[in-house]
């Protein structure tokens, strides 16, 4: 079951992160759908420097808000963000 209600989540994520591939797995437990970016190209990695100003992946774009660095940093964020949790 995908959750349709939650706003548009991008992942900018090269290939063989493990913070990214774990990200990943949450999102699809939780039936979070997800557009998925690959940072080793380099048109997409200019593009995440310039929607967020960060180069640390996993970048989790949940509508305007931006989430970097590990996944067990993100994960708390997130859950606010996508309606998981009340709060952090």
């Amino acid at each position: 079951m995908t959750r349709a209600s939650h706003p548009h989540v991008t992942v900018y994520t090269p290939p063989t992160c493990p913070d990214c591939k774990m990200l990943k797995e949450w999102f699809a437990r939780e039936g979070i759908t997800f557009e998925e970016r690959d940072l080793t190209d380099a048109v997409v990695r200019d593009e995440a420097k310039r929607r967020t100003g960060v180069r640390v992946a996993p970048i989790t774009l949940v509508g305007d808000q931006v989430f970097y660095g590990t996944f067990a940093s993100q994960k708390p964020g997130l859950m606010v963000a996508l309606g998981l949790s009340n709060a952090i």
